[in-house]
């Protein structure tokens, strides 16, 4: 039986990219198009999301939209899925971002918005526990950390949030890697569109959109938490490595849970 919703809550995708980091895996086709145990990652993001009581969703497209528009009709998921193009899907996940300003803005019955990275192979329940924990605004974050500064990080002094980045600069006790998932109150929300289009206003187009999160928290570390989800698989898609460990390790787990 699936979830309730949680206030109408609303989720907004990411996968305008072209995902020039994938090389030949991704066969100039969206990363969100991506198959997995013969489901592609948008059909599985579709269905984690009904599963969990979210019904509209809209879609960031830019990068080969047909394709994600086509997978949307057969999927028979064209009456709760919209598309908002991003011309200037090139300039990097800011831009992205921006594009969804109306979207972020509107409080839709006062429920929260979800925001989400197209590239990411999850546990369902990721979306359940994100939708369940308290709190006004709410990451994702996994303990069981990859090295590098490829990984954004989640820094922690306590139970407080001190940072948020791929370098952070903040002094601090603990850090984990974020999922690249979120759920924002529509005020936060709407300070978020704010955030983005003022860099996009100051030609700051070539930052990642954590940025602007970033910044969020920093002026108000007291109105976002995190909630913990390192017994759940997933991961972030970003190299050929990355497809070829999600299909070898990740999908023989959500296939075992799911039997």
């Amino acid at each position: 039986m699936a979830q309730q919703p949680r206030q109408n809550a609303y989720a907004v995708i990411l996968a305008a990219g072209v995902g020039r980091r994938l090389g030949t895996a991704a066969d100039d086709r969206p990363k969100v198009l991506l198959e997995f145990g013969g489901r592609t990652l948008l059909e599985r993001h579709l269905e984690a999301l009904r599963a969990c009581g979210v019904e509209e969703v809209s879609i960031t497209v830019g990068h080969r939209r047909e394709l994600i528009e086509a997978e949307v009709a057969r999927l028979g998921q064209s009456d709760r899925v919209r598309f908002v193009h991003n011309p200037r899907y090139r300039e990097g996940s800011l831009v992205s971002l921006w594009t969804q300003a109306a979207r972020l803005r509107a409080a839709d019955g006062g429920g929260p918005l979800l925001l989400m990275d197209g590239d990411v192979l999850y546990d369902r329940r990721l979306i359940a526990r994100l939708l369940a924990a308290p709190g006004e605004n709410v990451l994702l974050v996994d303990r069981d950390i990859e090295p590098g500064e490829e990984p954004v990080k989640v820094c922690f002094r306590g139970d407080r949030i001190v940072d948020f980045a791929k370098r952070p600069v903040h002094a601090h006790d603990w850090q984990g890697e974020s999922v690249g998932f979120f759920r924002f109150s529509p005020a936060m929300a709407a300070a978020l569109a704010d955030r983005c289009a003022a860099y996009v206003e100051e030609g700051r187009t070539a930052l990642e959109y954590e940025e602007a999160i970033r910044d969020l928290i920093l002026a108000a570390p007291d109105r976002f938490s995190a909630t913990e989800v390192t017994d759940l698989p997933w991961i972030e898609i970003d190299f050929e490595a990355d497809v070829a460990r999600a299909r070898s390790e990740i999908l023989p787990l959500l296939e075992r849970d799911a039997a």
